[in-house]
């Protein structure tokens, strides 16, 4: 198991670009939502942590995971100024072949709008057999993936910055 012995939560804040004057976008799916708002509240702690204004930080929800792709692409199309976009969500493996399809779909989605747009959308959806694992990975034993989604976002919206010609 990838988390296995792992703490999501833990970063280095020397290793990370100064966030100040970065703006971040963070779509949140309301479905489990005791799971999305741990990530949510360990994303948002990480960026503060690192010195984002939380004027910087605009959140808009969506009812399913699945609908973090139009969230996450209007989110894009409205604030141009954003550095980066986090797209949290959770699904959990049922009886049924819908957690298959619903995870590569979102996975796709999330894909394609990162090479379509200039504005690098953080994949933030945790995809568990078990209601127990993503609380785990939600602020529990394995810390927070929320955070680790916000650290990569930091380094994301400093890589576009760079880029910039």
């Amino acid at each position: 198991m990838a988390t296995e012995n792992k703490n999501l939560s833990q970063y280095d804040k020397a290793t990370i670009p100064n966030s100040k004057n970065f703006r971040f976008g963070i779509v949140v799916s309301e479905w489990n939502e005791e799971i999305t708002e741990g990530l949510f509240k360990g994303a948002f702690d990480a960026l503060i942590d690192c010195g984002v204004l939380k004027e910087n930080i605009v959140r808009w929800n969506v009812p399913g995971s699945f609908e973090l792709i139009y969230g996450c692409k209007k989110m894009q199309q409205s604030y141009d100024m954003l550095d980066a976009v986090i797209a949290i969500g959770n699904v959990i493996q049922g009886e049924t072949k819908h957690f298959d399809f619903v995870c590569e779909g979102v996975t796709q989605g999330i894909k394609d709008l990162n090479i379509q747009s200039d504005i690098p959308v953080i994949f933030c959806v945790l995809t568990d057999n078990t209601r127990q694992q993503s609380l785990d990975r939600s602020g529990g034993k394995h810390g927070n993936k929320g955070t680790e989604a916000a650290i990569a976002a930091i380094k994301m919206a400093q890589l576009r910055k760079e880029a910039k010609f």
